[in-house]
């Protein structure tokens, strides 16, 4: 298999595993509307620069790394689920902004190691990213081979972050309070359950 296929099966995996719709998801779309696109943006890196850091040692075959996580999966996993639920709750209490105003301030490098912490904190992951590079053949043990794989996958994520804060800041301007208050219910909802599930996952 020639590199740029490789790097072209990382780019189009990347994408998909950043559409996929999940706390992060919902976590970016509506700090895009708060916050603007910037902070929309600066998210959606944190959690590019996270699967690219799991892509890594997917397809390097790290398995120190990976054998770290997993015998420490339970403590990062609580730790992940236990800020989910904060922002579930932050999430859900927020009242929209006076038209043309953010809702809140907030740090663009906090914006980025929130979500990059929160991508980071599920340990398991990497079993899914091993199993996934191994059955689209994406495991190489040729480093420039793997190098052009870890970066279609973060290339891949982070196209997706910047086509989601771009829609969800076009959207933005064009929502009124009832409606922005609506998606605060349901974006706190969203994380709140994607919280629970992820302490079930640490539990069980």
């Amino acid at each position: 298999m020639s590199p740029l296929l490789f790097f072209l099966k990382g780019l189009l995996f990347g994408f998909l595993l950043a559409a996929t719709v999940g706390p992060m998801w919902v976590l970016c779309f509506r700090r895009t509307l708060a916050l603007g696109p910037l902070a929309g943006f600066v998210s959606g890196m944190g959690i590019a620069v996270a699967d690219g850091l799991y892509g890594t040692v997917a397809a390097f075959g790290l398995t120190a790394i990976s054998g770290f996580l997993l015998r420490h999966s339970f403590w990062i996993g609580s730790a992940g689920a236990i800020f989910l639920l904060y922002l579930g709750v932050k999430t859900l209490l927020a009242k929209p902004a006076p038209e043309g105003r953010s809702e809140e301030k907030t740090s663009h490098s906090k914006a980025f190691l929130s979500t990059l912490g929160l991508t980071l904190a599920n340990p398991p992951t990497i079993l899914a990213f091993a199993a996934i590079f191994a059955g689209l053949g994406l495991v190489s043990s040729d480093y420039a081979t793997a190098a052009l794989v870890v970066l279609g996958v973060f290339l891949g994520s982070a196209s997706w972050w910047i086509a989601l804060a771009a829609g969800a800041g076009w959207l933005r301007g064009r929502i009124g309070p009832q409606l922005f208050r609506a998606i605060n219910v349901v974006s706190g909802l969203s994380i709140l359950g994607f919280a629970a599930w992820q302490l079930a996952q640490v539990l069980g």
